[in-house]
């Protein structure tokens, strides 16, 4: 890493540390947080959103096509991990209240000449399709939305019967977790949702457990991930691929 790499970084998590969130709405204080920080938005998150290329290839690889929903997609960065099967696509739509990280999604799909990519400025709870959609994803969104059991009973609905249902996010256990499933201590059951719950992140157990219930599962891996200039900081997150009922 440059100096000027860290300078960067260091800026950036200044401004989620430090910065104040206001707003009289969630998308007035998700432009507010994230219009700072457009510019480096994506390279200090490489290193702390765990588990997203992982997800992204796993679905190339299980050859999903037709409609595609990214909900909560910031930048459109999920685009160039899915780079190898964009083009199975019909139609790819890309998510979030954000104007500003919107735009750089935007730049990003000129760029690459996607011509089946589009933005569109909306929120995920309430956003309707004029047909059902065979694959939404939410990447590190469904922590950052209030309502996010609304937003996972939205994605139900615009999926197709048998569509698939792909997220990676943060989490913490339950304290008594099911058969074969992680077990986190009290302190990370503690610590983390506090340390995030400062910027508006839900750390719970509770979104998984709801997309478990909801949602046939077709893949899971629960794991942990450094966090930037938290040297013995291990973030625990989950990637999820799960499919809607046939009935």
């Amino acid at each position: 890493m440059t100096l000027t790499d860290l300078a960067r970084d260091l800026r950036t998590a200044a401004q989620l540390a430090l910065a104040p969130i206001r707003g009289s709405s969630h998308g007035e204080r998700l432009e507010h947080f994230y219009a700072r920080q457009r510019d480096g938005y994506d390279a200090f998150r490489e290193r702390l959103l765990h588990g997203r290329q992982e997800l992204f290839l796993e679905l190339v690889e299980r050859g999903v096509k037709g409609r595609w929903l990214d909900l909560g997609a910031g930048t459109g960065r999920n685009l160039d991990f899915m780079a190898p099967g964009l083009s199975k696509f019909d139609d790819v739509c890309l998510v979030d209240l954000s104007p500003s990280l919107l735009s750089v999604a935007e730049n990003r799909i000129e760029r690459r000449g996607w011509r089946n990519v589009r933005v569109l400025h909306a929120d995920v709870t309430d956003l309707q399709t004029e047909e059902p959609v065979d694959l939404v994803t939410f990447s590190y969104s469904l922590s950052m939305i209030p309502d996010w059991f609304r937003a996972i009973e939205n994605a139900y609905k615009l999926l197709k019967p048998g569509g698939l249902i792909a997220s990676v996010d943060f989490f913490v256990s339950r304290k008594f977790p099911g058969p074969a499933r992680t077990q986190h201590d009290w302190w990370t059951r503690t610590f983390w949702p506090t340390w995030f719950g400062a910027d508006g992140v839900s750390v719970n157990a509770e979104i998984l457990e709801f997309l478990l219930w909801k949602f046939e599962r077709v893949s899971l891996v629960e794991a942990e991930g450094k966090v930037p200039f938290v040297p013995l900081g291990r973030m625990p997150f989950y990637r999820l691929i799960a499919r809607k009922p046939t009935s």
